[in-house]
């Protein structure tokens, strides 16, 4: 994906309610085929492909769409890498701080988490009026926080938790090896992954859950949770504004 977004730079006079609004779009719009395809091609390739190989092989048993529970959570892992090695060098140069940066990819992450979970939702409503119709049972494959489709809350909740917590181990992941050099961000890799682990260990849904299930691990109650996901999701990107404070614009080489 070409990093040659719609950004030019900004008079100084400008507000900081302008700039922000400035970054926001830069990102929405230099990300925006990197999550429209993303929905495409898992509406596309999951769903509908899914379920005509299920007619074609021993008939539709279980949800299509709820084999890809767990895709959502490592494509918006890459989403969050992607935001710093892409955007920090052409933004800052452009005058904008670090701080301001930050800002600006915590919101985009956390907008881009709740569309994507809007999609899930969407589609396995679809998926579920389509099933009835056809009387086909829609068996859920994977362990969820929800026990039915048709707990919109509790779907939206789960999948935007997930996401967003995975978006912030990527945004670190992305900041930690553009900062420090391949070897040290591996060093850093317990950082970075401390959110998407306290998303799986907390909720404990998807396909982690059958394992912590089976050495007698049980989920804290959803109250606990659910706001603690939340918080270790705002200090990871807190974590990452700390991480760039002090990183340099390297000048482009050539």
């Amino acid at each position: 994906m070409s990093t040659a977004v719609q950004t030019r730079a900004l008079p100084r006079g400008v507000t900081d309610w302008h700039r922000l609004k400035h970054v926001l779009w830069s990102l929405l719009i230099g990300l925006r085929p990197m999550l429209l395809g993303y929905w495409a091609v898992m509406v596309f390739a999951l769903f509908l492909i899914g379920v005509v190989f299920q007619l074609l092989s021993n008939g539709v048993s279980t949800s299509a769409w709820d084999y890809g529970t767990q895709s959502p959570k490592y494509f918006s892992m890459a989403l969050g890498i992607t935001v710093t090695p892409a955007y920090f060098a052409l933004l800052i140069s452009q005058g904008i701080t670090r701080r301001m940066f930050s800002v600006a990819a915590g919101i985009y992450l956390a907008g881009a988490a709740a569309a994507t979970s809007l999609v899930w939702v969407l589609v396995y409503q679809l998926e579920h009026l389509l099933y009835a119709w056809q009387g086909w049972p829609d068996k859920l494959t994977n362990p969820h926080l929800f026990t039915s489709t048709s707990q919109v809350g509790l779907v939206f909740a789960e999948f935007f938790l997930m996401i967003v917590a995975h978006e912030v181990t990527g945004w670190l992941l992305g900041i930690t090896f553009v900062r420090f050099g391949v070897w040290r961000g591996i060093l850093l890799l317990p950082l970075a992954l401390v959110p998407a682990a306290a998303a799986e260990f907390l909720l404990v849904a998807q396909w982690l859950a059958d394992a912590l299930s089976n050495i007698g691990y049980q989920r804290p109650p959803l109250a606990v949770a659910v706001p603690t996901v939340l918080v270790v999701s705002v200090l990871g990107v807190y974590t990452g504004y700390r991480l760039l404070h002090p990183m340099a614009v390297k000048p482009p080489k050539g």
